[in-house]
């Protein structure tokens, strides 16, 4: 098709500020789907999506849109907003020419909007500045306008108003797409070798890996022969496609296009984010851009039974297939058996891979503490890297522990400025420049562990700021780490799953918290269970569970007092058995209780 007619661009904002709204009133006002189908959230298309209101994965959704007389083709991704999948939103940058900037009117800029826009122009996108909700009561447009125009260095009549939900000035923002945004441009044209540039990929049982692409050059046709370039891999097209949002197969998928390839590969590992997709006879360099997807939070996973071992093993390849993000490789644990230890980008997107592991493939399964990476320097001198929190050292066997700090920048109005600073002394925060942001508004910049990040302070933030505080985040270089390993014992035997690696200035207290609170939801056994909090080469916390009682003797009526002497002391070598053994038998529940903080 002609490229001047083309136009390609994602939406980007913090969350929760109308992406998918916005994304859903373009659906409508283009056409792209009819009002009978149309539904809330339509581009996402995974049941925690919906349930939790989120976007998770990018989705490409094409709309054609008549203007001024001309018909033109827009190709929409829509992108996550949660600070866990800004991984995401990079590879959509990568596939596009321009970005609409969305903040919204009741809240302003915040500090993730900050981050995606340093992403956009890093690429060189074409920023189109929009405030949303401007229906709403509490909507302050005017002063959120002055404040993107500030950021952005430009006029406040540049940036336009929206509402997702009455869809007040989306037409005004497609016209602004087709006139702010340049189209594409493809050095050999459509005649030319075909390259295109994998910005993502899903997984089907029956097509195998279908990657996402965007056409740099040439066309692709159903049957040709492709060329994964850094995989070295080739495939025969079983079609090729586009996305109205879902997918249509198409004859061609042409130069500055963003469509699909169903490849027929059901083998993991030959679809990599970042690759380039050629025919045979080109000759193409792999295309350059990407980042690699930096693991920030690692977890164990374990099958409740051990015969789910293989399914859970197929489970993670096809959601690997499907989350270019997840990495996992396998390890045993003496107590646990075999499992895989699992790198995420945070604790959301930890949540969302183990919650769609128990949904989509009906498996039990058991998740450890989380814990970071951590640099750690033996007695010997050899350093080593530690990723579970059961397999860091035992105390007074290292020589130095280095772990990974984050850059932090916080906005918040400032009357929850007091409060936010206790918090960061409680995280061991240290703060750097503050500031008046915007009006009414403060930015903080901090450095703290990475362990201390992890560790709910998203969520306190939230809850000490009243829900008005946002942040962003980068990650930062190693220092050394006051911390030790916390183990938890049940029954005198250790539960690798309770784990955790704790600053040491607060080991006593995470101790007792983790033993009360284990105290609290272990079913009681017919023998007395010790629970314990060990560290630093010590007891530091313990409670007894009591042994449940039976009356044994219920049944007995009247005779000799002996009879029930005998079964009292039965008993009493049973229990005393029961408690040589040791042997206590957890529940799923309480593994899960455990790992989530703040509940009992």
């Amino acid at each position: 098709m002609d490229l001047k007619h083309l136009r390609n661009f994602s939406i980007i904002a913090h969350i929760d500020h109308g992406k998918s709204t916005l994304a859903d009133r373009m659906l409508e006002v283009t056409g792209t789907v009819e009002a009978r189908k149309m539904k809330e959230q339509i581009l996402d298309s995974m049941e925690l999506e919906r349930e939790r209101g989120i976007t998770i994965k990018m989705q490409p959704v094409r709309m054609e849109h008549m203007y001024k007389g001309e018909k033109y083709v827009l190709n929409l991704i829509d992108t996550p907003g949660h600070i866990d999948f800004s991984y995401e939103v990079s590879r959509a940058m990568k596939a596009v020419e321009g970005a609409i900037l969305l903040v919204d009117s009741t809240q302003g800029v915040q500090a993730q909007t900050l981050s995606v826009l340093a992403m956009a122009r890093e690429s060189g996108l074409v920023i189109i500045p929009a405030v949303s909700k401007v229906d709403s009561p509490l909507a302050r447009a005017h002063e959120v306008k002055e404040e993107v125009a500030r950021l952005l260095g430009i006029d406040s009549s540049e940036v336009l108003e929206v509402s997702g939900k009455t869809g007040h000035g989306v037409s005004e923002i497609l016209a602004a797409v087709i006139d702010r945004i340049e189209p594409p441009v493809s050095e050999a044209g459509a005649t030319g070798p075909f390259r295109a540039l994998v910005f993502d990929f899903g997984y089907s049982s029956h097509k195998g890996i279908i990657v996402y692409v965007r056409v740099l050059d040439g066309q692709a046709h159903k049957n040709d022969t492709l060329l994964f370039s850094q995989a070295k891999e080739k495939f025969a097209a079983l079609g090729v496609g586009i996305f109205h949002p879902d997918m249509v197969d198409t004859d061609t998928i042409s130069a500055g296009e963003i469509g699909y390839i169903l490849t027929g590969i059901k083998k993991p590992g030959i679809a990599t984010v970042g690759d380039t997709i050629t025919t045979q006879k080109a000759s193409a360099a792999p295309l350059s851009g990407y980042m690699k997807p930096r693991p920030v939070v690692w977890a164990s996973v374990y099958p409740e039974s051990a015969d789910d071992f293989t399914v859970l093993r197929q489970s993670l390849e096809i959601l690997r297939l499907s989350d270019s993000s997840l990495s996992f490789e396998e390890e045993v644990s003496g107590v646990l058996g075999r499992g895989f230890r699992c790198g995420f980008l945070g604790m959301l997107h930890m949540e969302i891979v183990t919650e769609r592991l128990r949904r989509e493939f009906d498996l039990e399964i058991i998740v450890t503490t989380p814990s970071i990476t951590y640099e750690v320097e033996m007695r010997n001198g050899k350093r080593e890297i530690i990723y579970s929190a059961h397999l860091f050292p035992d105390y007074g066997s290292t020589n130095k522990i280095f772990e990974q700090w984050v850059k932090v920048k916080i906005i918040t109005p400032p009357a929850y400025v007091s409060p936010i600073m206790s918090l960061l002394y409680e995280h061991e925060a240290v703060v750097g420049a503050t500031e008046l942001f915007g009006d009414n508004r403060t930015s903080i910049e901090v450095e703290m562990p990475l362990r201390e990040l992890m560790r709910n302070f998203f969520d306190n933030l939230k809850s000490v700021s009243s829900g008005f505080a946002s942040l962003a985040y980068e990650i930062g270089g190693l220092r050394e780490a006051d911390v030790a390993r916390l183990d938890i014992l049940v029954a005198e035997e250790i539960v690798p799953a309770f784990s955790k690696v704790v600053s040491r200035r607060r080991i006593e207290r995470e101790a007792e918290d983790m033993v009360e609170k284990l105290h609290g939801i272990l079913p009681r056994q017919l023998f007395n269970v010790k629970i314990q909090g060990q560290a630093l080469g010590r007891i530091i916390s313990s409670r007894t569970i009591t042994a449940m009682k039976k009356d044994v003797t219920g049944y007995l009526y009247g005779g000799d007092i002996s009879r029930k002497k005998k079964l009292w002391e039965k008993q009493k070598k049973g229990k005393k058995k029961l408690q040589a053994e040791g042997r206590v038998d957890i529940p799923h529940e309480v593994f899960l209780k455990m790992v989530r903080g703040g509940e009992n």
